[in-house]
């Protein structure tokens, strides 16, 4: 382990790779002694150092967040409360809005009338979405299934015939 000196009495200790184990062998020691090691809880610092701690979804979404944008990926963040109008709806499902607005009249998402203009909660949205993925691996599993019992899947098994 060697050590620099930052001034005013500081000093930084930095563990080299050989002697990690015996680091963590000393932690696994300790604990199983009683002595609890507390992690670092994760933490937003400031350009000044100053140190907010975040709960750990909190710190989950930010990192999706964060991936999602190193992905060029646009990220919106709204409370689930959020009232859409129907083009906003339509965007966020990634359907047309003659769509959505089908959607709303068969009852599958509930909307709210403002005036003669529709608005749809964020939550339902959300809720459509879930049951929409639900049932589309459903109908897939049994698509899957049904080609299984026909035995399309024997059919392509192997290599591909020669055609010349």
């Amino acid at each position: 382990m060697s050590t620099a000196t930052g001034g005013a009495g500081a000093h930084t200790y930095i563990v080299q790779p050989e002697a990690l184990a015996e680091v963590i062998d000393l932690v696994e020691a300790l604990e199983s002694r009683g002595v609890r090691i507390a992690p670092n809880p994760p933490a937003l610092v400031g350009r000044d150092g100053q140190r907010i701690e975040l709960p750990e979804p909190i710190f989950d979404a930010l990192r999706q967040v964060a991936t999602a944008l190193s992905h060029g990926q646009a990220v919106t963040v709204a409370p689930q409360n959020t009232m859409l109008t129907t083009q906003e709806a339509a965007d966020f499902l990634g359907i047309s809005r003659p769509t959505l607005v089908r959607l709303l009249s068969d009852g599958e998402v509930p909307y709210e009338m403002r005036g003669r203009h529709r608005r749809v909660l964020l939550t339902d949205l959300l809720d459509y979405q879930q049951h929409a993925r639900i049932d589309r691996a459903a109908a897939l599993d049994d698509m899957a299934e049904q080609g299984q019992e026909a035995g399309l899947y024997d059919a392509t098994a192997g290599p591909p015939p020669r055609t010349r």
